[in-house]
């Protein structure tokens, strides 16, 4: 019987070298793409011929760029307009990286389960957030780590709390993604094992493999939940980091 760490194999599909570097196209390299793909064609058909009066897929995309909109408004305020394109197309490739992970028999792979996908993910969106910070206030942006207020003995140590709390933001943000949805993954795995293995048992299959299938139905559910969650989750923190760029508090 396949391990449940088995769908998490990075396959080479073909294989590629740079110099000393391997950039062969894999089975996550495809599915990323897939994902790529698969927003464009979404947001192309919504966005085709609009309507004032919009139709499903209209409504679906509208939907969507307004729920990033306020939520750039709610955390940044209106400065944050600026950067909905960044955080809509963070937040659109996360959720389909995640959502096609669950496509069945079609060997889909997730991508996000990946912690090498989710770190780069995180590290571009960190790098902006610098970059924001810096082109908007200068080196006063590093008063973001100086507690105002404060004695200055007990703010040198905040301080330095402060900065490895910033420094941390990438690993945080691409960890909580990728332990999510490999978690749930396995969990799916191990109940699909049990349906195919209590189901052969004895002469009462039926009765034996409903509940593991109950349950695998109930987490399959629930792991699509935990996709939309994550990609929002994913996105509510990049705006909050956009916050302390853009207002430095």
């Amino acid at each position: 019987m396949a391990s449940p760490m088995e769908q998490f194999e990075i396959i080479r599909l073909q294989p590629l070298a740079l110099g000393a570097y391997d950039v062969s196209f894999t089975n996550s390299s495809l599915w990323m793409l897939v994902a790529l793909v698969g927003v464009a064609a979404f947001l192309f058909i919504g966005t085709a011929k609009p309507q004032l009066v919009p139709g499903r897929w209209q409504a679906a995309v509208e939907y969507l760029y307004d729920f990033v909109r306020d939520m750039l408004d709610s955390n940044v305020g209106p400065e944050g307009r600026r950067y909905v394109p960044l955080i809509f197309s963070v937040f659109m490739f996360v959720l389909a990286c995640n959502m096609l992970g669950l496509l069945p028999w079609v060997g889909a792979f997730t991508p996000t389960s990946h912690v090498a996908v989710t770190l780069g993910l995180a590290i571009l969106v960190f790098t902006i957030v610098c970059i924001v910070g810096l082109m908007r206030h200068g080196l006063h942006f590093f008063s973001l780590f100086w507690p105002k207020n404060t004695n200055i003995f007990l703010a040198l140590f905040v301080s330095l709390i402060e900065f490895i709390s910033f420094l941390s933001r990438p690993f945080t943000l691409a960890i909580r993604l990728f332990a999510n949805m490999t978690a749930g993954h396995v969990l799916l795995k191990v109940f699909g094992t049990f349906v195919v293995g209590l189901g052969s048992f004895g002469a009462l299959p039926y009765v034996f493999g409903i509940v593991p299938l109950g349950v695998t139905v109930l987490l399959a559910a629930l792991e699509l939940l935990i996709a939309v969650v994550q990609a929002y989750v994913f996105a509510l923190l990049a705006s909050i980091y956009l916050n302390d760029a853009v207002n430095l508090h």
